[in-house]
């Protein structure tokens, strides 16, 4: 029978969501959890990595077991032996095609900045001392709208079979103290693409291109022309769709 399991995580003390040899991951501490519970190697396939130090508010795993189990008490459970950086929500049956990756339309990001030095936010928002025009960086949101080869925002040596990708979504918000949320949904994301979107958007905010940029390197950029890679600890997975 197969799982589907809601969570959400802080990734500070991850080296992200898939398993890696030489650092804890939120995959691995898991599996150790649902095999302990289950009494068996239980395997859990997730709906996609995410970097370094990066967190989720909202993801979804699935993982297949034979075991005799009531969702609600597992959930329990596991609430009280994975570390206290790992939350989860929900465990539920599924059908056996549902598949956590595969069965996803869509992801949604999100991003925040903060202004002005606040020693309550700094783990969870990026403290960025740029002024930014926001309506500037709306206008380049606008001409990221669509399918598009995303190349240009992927890490070097990425080894993915396309860097094609569907984006429906992308906008920032401020709120009224001046601090301001990226939000950006998309069929499929690349390694990195989120925090090199960021900062080409924060650099055309900051006036160091026109908002016309983003379409210059959609046709024919590389990453060394798009700004720079964020920091990961202001980066959130807050949604995914099925």
């Amino acid at each position: 029978m197969r799982y589907k399991i809601t969570l959400c995580y802080n990734g500070s003390a991850f080296c992200g969501w898939q398993i890696q040899s030489n650092a804890p991951s939120v995959q691995q501490s898991l599996q150790d959890a649902l095999s302990t519970l289950l009494g068996g190697t239980v395997e859990v396939v997730g709906a996609g990595r995410t970097d370094s130090g990066v967190h989720a508010s909202r993801y979804v795993a699935h993982f297949d077991s034979d075991a005799e189990f009531e969702p609600e008490q597992i959930c329990y459970k596991l609430n009280a032996i994975l570390p206290k950086e790992v939350a989860i929500f929900d465990i539920e049956k599924v059908s056996d095609d549902f598949h956590a990756r595969f069965s996803a339309r869509s992801r949604q990001y999100k991003y925040y900045i903060h202004g002005r030095k606040d020693p309550f936010r700094d783990a969870f928002s990026w403290y960025c001392r740029y002024d930014m025009d926001v309506d500037r960086m709306n206008a380049a949101c606008a001409l990221l709208l669509g399918t598009h080869d995303c190349s240009c925002f992927e890490k070097t040596g990425s080894d993915n079979t396309t860097s094609i990708c569907d984006i429906t979504c992308a906008r920032w918000e401020k709120a009224s103290d001046g601090s301001l949320v990226f939000t950006i949904e998309a069929n499929r994301f690349l390694r990195n693409m989120v925090r090199a979107i960021v900062g080409t958007l924060v650099d055309i905010g900051r006036g160091v291109h026109e908002p016309s940029y983003i379409s210059e390197l959609l046709e024919k950029g590389t990453r060394s022309d798009a700004g720079q890679s964020v920091p990961g600890h202001a980066l959130f997975l807050s949604d995914i769709k099925y």
